[in-house]
């Protein structure tokens, strides 16, 4: 996993005005079997200026699946005209529709759509037709944490350092624009569950949540039932082996508190000595790596 590679979807709440069509009614009259709509190719540096074009499933070639999910699948694709690779996210309108999830999809290409992070997925557009809904996600080349964690089942600390210094740049990012990420019921914090208000504190306890699951590879409160995990999340009930690492503990402790103004913020998280320390560690790793792979390279060539 080269630097600057490793990337994380933080979903987060952004502007309203990116709502998709709603699922009904007009469709273009020169093409009635599939509707289309305006999706914006903009450059990394937003300007007033935007290319529009429109997308439909003939322009993308699918290839082999990356994942699937509840609602659908994730498929490497190539644009056609411009030789692209992107990851296509279908998912069929029955299931959404079924899980009452329709609104929830909504707002998340809503959110996705307007982020411009490199530690955050881009979302280059979205179409649909009569039975699926399409989203056009950048290409993570490097895969998922979560497919690194089943493989690998704990992540070393220099790695889970550098991660979670992309994610707090990721967070600081959302949090600035007021947003926030949602989670699985593993992350949600103890306001989130009592249904109190919440800020963008219920990320840093994410980020704690997440930290302890790199080192142990598993989530801090995870039971058998959702019940013992919910009781466990709202007494903060959670305990670290002997082996987990002083600084990371340090970190987890002061992102799990229960009062969330008191959590650590990420700025803060970022300057901690455990994660500068095992992230600079982890880039000279890849830097010596790579300038290996170019050795041996350069050498072959030469045999040649």
């Amino acid at each position: 996993m080269s630097t600057g590679t490793s990337r994380i979807i933080t979903r987060s709440m952004a502007a309203r005005n990116a709502q998709p069509k709603e699922e009904t009614k007009k469709e273009p009259k020169e093409e009635p079997k599939k509707e289309k709509v305006v999706v914006d190719q903009q450059k990394e540096e937003e300007t007033n200026q935007q290319k529009k074009i429109t997308w439909t499933l003939d322009d993308f070639e699918i290839g082999k699946p990356l994942g699937r999910g509840k609602f659908g699948s994730v498929y490497l694709a190539r644009e056609r005209k411009s030789a692209y690779l992107i990851a296509l996210k279908i998912l069929f309108k029955k299931e959404l529709t079924k899980h009452n999830v329709v609104n929830q999809m909504k707002r998340e290409i809503e959110i996705q759509y307007h982020l411009r992070h490199p530690n955050i997925l881009r979302l280059y557009g979205y179409f649909y037709d009569d039975e699926r809904v399409y989203m056009v996600l950048e290409l993570a080349q490097m895969g998922s944490v979560y497919s690194l964690l089943k493989k690998t089942h704990k992540i070393a600390c220099p790695l889970a350092a550098h991660l979670i210094l992309q994610l707090s740049d990721a967070l600081i990012y959302c949090h600035e624009r007021r947003t926030t990420m949602c989670g699985t019921l593993d992350y949600l914090s103890p306001e989130m569950i009592l249904n109190k208000e919440h800020d963008h504190n219920v990320d840093n306890w994410s980020v704690g949540v997440l930290l302890y699951e790199f080192i142990i590879g598993k989530p801090p409160f995870e039971h058998q039932t959702h019940a013992e995990t919910l009781e466990c999340i709202r007494n903060l009930k959670y305990q670290f082996p002997s082996t987990f690492p002083a600084g990371a503990k340090d970190i987890v402790s002061k992102l799990l508190l229960l009062k969330p103004t008191a959590r650590m913020q990420m700025p803060v998280l970022k300057k901690h000595p455990w994660i500068v320390e095992n992230s600079a560690i982890f880039v000279k790793e890849q830097e010596e790596k790579e300038k290996t792979e170019k050795k041996e390279k350069t050498e072959k060539t030469e045999k040649n």
